[in-house]
């Protein structure tokens, strides 16, 4: 089953804030990892959140954190942040 991806506009702004380098790298793991199995746990890659109803999942891109939620055959990116940031905003925006 192939996901279509949504992303949030916080999401296309914190993509934007990123470097290059950096970006490349998040656009290339949402694509390789949330187009077929967004649900599909790993120990080093994706995440399922324990409490919280949003957002559901979490992918892990070196320092970088992809929170997300997948609904039906939709995968809708809340937020693209910096690990040091993620408790952060998962405090703020997480339900």
């Amino acid at each position: 089953m192939r996901y279509e991806i949504i992303l949030a506009p916080e999401a296309v702004e914190d993509l934007r804030h990123l470097k290059a380098n950096v970006r490349s790298e998040v656009k290339d793991a949402i694509e390789r990892h949330l187009r077929h199995q967004p649900t599909k746990t790993s120990k080093a890659r994706i995440k399922r959140l324990r409490g919280l109803a949003r957002p559901q999942f979490r992918l892990r891109v070196g320092d970088v954190r992809v929170f997300y939620d997948v609904e039906g055959d939709e995968v809708h990116v809340l937020a693209i942040v910096s690990k040091v940031k993620a408790e952060e905003w998962l405090e703020r925006a997480g339900e």
